[in-house]
């Protein structure tokens, strides 16, 4: 998208996650390295969506639970 094919070489070492996710952040880093390196690219990285990250991660299980958000079934008697 901008041209700079030729000009770098990326080694990058990611664990956790996904596969998508894992795509996703390389790709962020990739754009805020060259935001750094040129200033002018951040519009056209900008616009295309690659500065921004999703957010959403898998929410923990909590103690005592079955799991993130399920509650034990509630027993009167």
């Amino acid at each position: 998208m901008t041209e700079t094919n030729d000009k770098f070489d990326v080694v990058a070492t990611i664990h956790g996650g996904g596969v998508s996710s894992q795509a996703g952040a390389i790709r962020h880093g990739i754009s805020k390295a060259l935001c750094e390196w040129n200033a002018e690219l951040r519009g056209k990285l900008k616009k295309a969506g690659f500065l921004t990250r999703d957010a959403r991660i898998k929410e923990r299980k909590k103690y005592g639970q079955k799991g993130a958000r399920r509650r034990f079934q509630f027993s009167k008697r």
